[in-house]
């Protein structure tokens, strides 16, 4: 069965803006910890530093403007192309954060995760990811067509 996520939902503009700050968020700090960090080794894990209160190394700062661009990007054109981009990452975000906790203590922490890095990655994921339930537009048709499979074949007319 498919997910059915409402078409033009009134709260649309607030979670746009949630997600313009989140892609704003990323973009500077992939910027301003490329900047700082670009004399260490790409994956150093000794040398990282810290840029806007998360640890940083180069690969993460690069992955961080990445990731910045393509959420503000689709959140500045709009239409559905944020509803596609949200869900993406707020799914990605989920699985890196779920993984850097788990590798976060090894050698294998390659972008140099702190516990702080866990938590605003997570954070991050969690707007992006909530904001894509309720982004999606559509025609006036197509969003009722939504409400009604949404509340079913067996409802009462209320002109009943």
């Amino acid at each position: 069965m498919a997910a059915h996520f409402p078409i033009n939902h009134h709260l649309r503009p607030l979670y746009r803006l949630l997600c313009i700050l989140a892609g704003l968020y990323m973009l500077v700090f992939g910027v301003v910890g490329f900047v700082q960090t670009s004399g260490n080794e790409f994956f150093t894990q000794t040398d990282a530093e810290w840029v806007l209160g998360l640890r940083t190394n180069p690969a993460f700062a690069l992955l961080s403007l990445v990731a910045g661009v393509v959420v503000l990007g689709a959140n500045l054109v709009g239409r559905n192309l944020a509803h596609y981009v949200n869900q993406l990452a707020g799914v990605v975000l989920t699985i890196v954060g779920m993984g850097s906790l788990a590798l976060m203590q090894t050698e294998a922490n390659v972008f140099a995760f702190s516990m702080v890095n866990v938590i605003v990655t997570f954070i991050l994921a969690g707007i992006t990811g909530v904001a894509s339930l309720y982004d999606r537009v559509g025609s006036a048709a197509a969003a009722e067509a939504e409400e009604q499979f949404r509340r079913g074949p067996h409802t009462v007319s209320e002109t009943a």
